[in-house]
């Protein structure tokens, strides 16, 4: 759990670099007919918003992923480093962001080569000095994904690394199964887990030391060893709240003690709702 500053420590996140493709509604659907809508185009993915947010926020940052050979440039103006191969196919993933009037959005999914990384590809160099090994829920859904995670923890552990997993998607741990998602999460064995409401009336209490429960207008909740923390979120207008959960990570594995990285993750939070997509503006 965060306990000292890490501002001049690295964070590593490990997961998807996509395209992040954003719709936000005037007004919402009819069928068969058209809607007008503002749009926008970035670097995306849950792991790859949590680095851009960490740089953000003063954080040394890299993104550990396979990608396709147009994706990283982007994600590098954030100030992250991309490390990882890149896909013989060159494939980028993408996800499209349907926004609706009041802000709240639904995701359509395509991870592209992502899932595709190999613990053959995964270099020790790339966590050495880490402070903090971040992972994407989506990497522990498919293999070979799955095991390059496991191998990138057994390489962050080495060098004293905290490991954090966002649940990231209640409905493909359903399809998963619960309990098999249960049982890669205690392989990985995170000294954190954070999740939205929906994910964890979905898995359970997380098996983890540590979790948060991200609860969007109505703050957050952190438990550790027995302490509860609650906490409401920081004002702001919501715009679209793509991307919140990520930038809330980010700001919360900054460290610090467990008030100050909560109310740091708030405050990104609300920073990242008050525009259209899921990096800082």
């Amino acid at each position: 759990m965060p306990a000292a500053t890490m501002d001049a420590v690295l964070l590593c996140t490990l997961g998807d670099l996509l395209l992040d493709t954003i719709v936000r509604l005037d007004r919402p659907f009819t069928r068969g007919d058209d809607a007008p809508a503002v749009t926008r185009s970035t670097p995306g993915g849950q792991a790859a918003n949590v680095a851009a947010w960490a740089a953000t926020l003063g954080a040394q940052a890299r993104f550990i992923g396979k990608r396709g050979g147009d994706a990283a440039g982007a994600l590098a103006a954030y100030g992250v480093e991309v490390v990882g191969p890149v896909a013989a196919d060159g494939r980028t993933g993408m996800v499209v962001s349907v926004v609706e009037p009041d802000g709240e959005r639904t995701m359509l999914s395509d991870r592209g080569c992502s899932p595709e990384l190999t613990p053959a590809e995964t270099d020790p160099a790339w966590l050495a000095g880490s402070g903090a090994l971040h992972l994407s829920g989506y990497a522990l859904l498919r293999r070979p994904h799955f095991d390059a995670a496991l191998a990138a923890v057994d390489m962050a552990r080495a060098g004293g690394a905290l490991v954090s997993v966002d649940l990231s998607s209640a409905a493909l741990i359903h399809d998963l199964g619960c309990d098999e998602f249960r049982a890669r999460l205690a392989r990985v064995a995170p000294d954190i887990v954070l999740g939205n409401e929906q994910e964890h009336a979905t898995l359970g209490e997380p098996p983890a030391p540590g979790w948060v429960l991200k609860r969007g207008a109505r703050g957050c909740v952190v438990v550790r060893d027995g302490e509860r923390l609650e906490l409401p979120a920081h004002p702001t207008t919501v715009v679209d709240t793509t991307g919140a959960g990520d930038a809330f990570a980010a700001g919360f594995l900054l460290g610090r003690t467990l008030d100050e990285a909560a109310q740091r993750g708030l405050a990104a939070a609300a920073r990242c709702v008050a525009t259209l997509g899921a990096m800082p503006a």
